[in-house]
C-alpha cells in the first residue's frame, strides 16, 4: 500500500464535549493491519478522546500526539519500524514475570523473621517535556526511603528525543533514557538504589499487554509496577464505567476496583487514595511483582492521588527542565545530567 506523508492536520478540542474532530485529506490510523480502523485514541487531561475519521483516502503511517494543553505534533513511523518494534516487544514480553521475585518484605509484613530484607527504598520514574517543543524533555529518577517517604535521591537527564512517539510503543520512546539513569546508579553501586520502582506508565494494563513499566522493568531486571492516570480501553474496559462504579452505593467505602475484562482477565486494578475521589489511578504489574503486592506498596506511598515517587520525580523533572531549558540547548540538543 502506498502511504503519503500528510501536509496539514487541523485539530479541533471543544472543551464541553472530550472528542476530537479531526479534519485532513488523508485517514491517521492505528496500525493494525489490513482492517483499518477509522478510530483512533488518544489522551488529555484523564479523558480518553476518540477521534473520528472522516476519509477514505489511502491511510499514511502518521499519528498524532497530544502535550498536557491540548496542542498537537506529527510524528512519524514507517511500516518497517512499527514491524520491528512489535517483534521486539513481543521478544521481551516473553521474559515478562507477573509475580514476586525479589528478597525483601514489607515492613507491615507478618512473614518477617530476623535477618528478613525490608523494603526500604523505593524509586519512581517521570518524564516532563517542552511546551514549545515535545522532543525537548527531562527523566527524572527519585528514591524515597520507607517509611517516612522522604527523598534521599534523585538523577535527571536533560536530552532531545528523536524516537517518534507512537501509541502502544511509547517504551520506545522513554525507556532508553530511563535505563540509562537507573544504570548510572547500578554502576555507581550505589546505596539508595531502588529495590522496587514505580513507573509513570502503565504494566500489562495496556493494548499488547506489555506497556512501559514491563519494558522497563524486564530491561532493568527491576521489579517494577505501572501507575497510569488513564485507563487503556481494552478487553472491554472502559474508564468511565470504572469511574460510575466507584459512586455506587455497594463501593463507596471501596478504595480499590479491580479491572477483569471481558476475557476475565485480571489487568490491574483502580486505586483512590482517598474515598471521596472519583478519579482513580490505574495499578497494573509491571515484571516481578504480583499485583497484590504492587497495590500494598502504592498504598503505602500515597500521599495524594498519585504516588509519591511518581508524584516527586514529575514535581522536579518539570522544575529541572524549566531551569536548564535554554536556547542553546534547544539547538543543539546537548545532554546534561545532574544527581545528589
Amino acid at each position: 500500500m502506498e502511504t503519503t506523508k500528510l501536509n496539514r492536520l487541523i485539530l479541533k478540542y471543544d472543551p464541553t464535549r472530550p472528542v476530537f474532530h479531526l479534519t485532513n485529506p488523508n485517514p491517521l490510523f492505528f496500525n493494525n493491519g489490513p482492517n483499518i480502523s477509522p478510530y483512533f485514541y488518544c489522551y488529555h487531561d484523564d479523558v480518553v478522546s476518540l477521534l473520528r475519521l472522516e476519509s477514505s483516502s489511502p491511510a499514511t503511517e502518521l499519528f498524532l500526539e497530544m502535550d498536557s494543553e491540548g496542542a498537537s505534533s506529527e510524528s512519524s513511523s514507517s511500516g518497517d519500524q512499527l514491524e520491528k518494534w512489535t517483534e521486539e516487544q513481543d521478544q521481551l514480553k516473553k521474559k515478562l514475570i507477573a509475580y514476586d521475585d525479589f528478597s525483601w518484605k514489607l515492613s507491615s509484613s507478618m512473614e518477617l523473621s530476623q535477618g528478613s530484607e525490608i523494603l526500604k527504598y523505593v524509586g519512581g520514574v517521570d518524564m516532563s517535556f517542552c511546551k514549545e517543543d515535545s522532543s525537548v524533555a527531562c527523566a527524572c529518577l527519585v528514591v524515597l526511603e520507607l517509611p517516612s517517604l522522604r527523598v534521599v535521591h534523585h538523577d535527571f537527564s536533560l536530552l532531545r528525543l528523536h524516537v517518534p512517539y507512537v501509541p502502544g510503543f511509547l517504551a520506545f520512546r522513554e525507556a532508553p533514557v530511563l535505563l540509562q539513569i537507573l544504570q548510572k546508579m547500578r554502576d555507581d553501586k550505589h546505596p539508595f538504589y531502588p529495590q522496587v520502582l514505580m513507573v509513570d506508565g502503565n504494566g500489562i494494563l495496556h493494548p499488547r499487554g506489555f506497556g512501559l513499566a514491563c519494558h522497563l522493568g524486564v530491561l532493568a531486571h527491576l521489579p517494577t509496577i505501572g501507575v497510569g492516570k488513564n485507563l487503556h480501553h481494552v478487553d472491554g474496559l472502559n474508564q468511565s464505567e470504572v469511574r460510575r462504579s466507584l459512586q455506587l452505593k455497594e463501593n463507596e467505602h471501596e478504595q480499590v476496583i479491580t479491572l477483569v475484562g471481558n476475557s476475565g482477565f485480571t489487568w490491574g486494578v483502580g486505586f483512590r487514595p482517598t474515598l471521596s475521589s472519583l478519579k482513580p489511578i490505574y495499578v497494573s504489574v509491571g515484571h516481578r511483582i504480583s499485583l497484590d503486592y504492587a497495590v500494598k506498596i502504592v498504598k503505602m506511598t500515597c500521599k495524594y492521588r498519585v504516588p509519591e515517587p511518581i508524584r516527586q520525580a514529575d514535581m522536579r523533572s518539570r522544575a529541572y527542565l524549566q531551569e536548564h531549558q535554554t536556547e542553546s540547548f534547544k539547538r543543539t540538543g546537548t545532554v546534561t545530567t545532574g544527581s545528589d
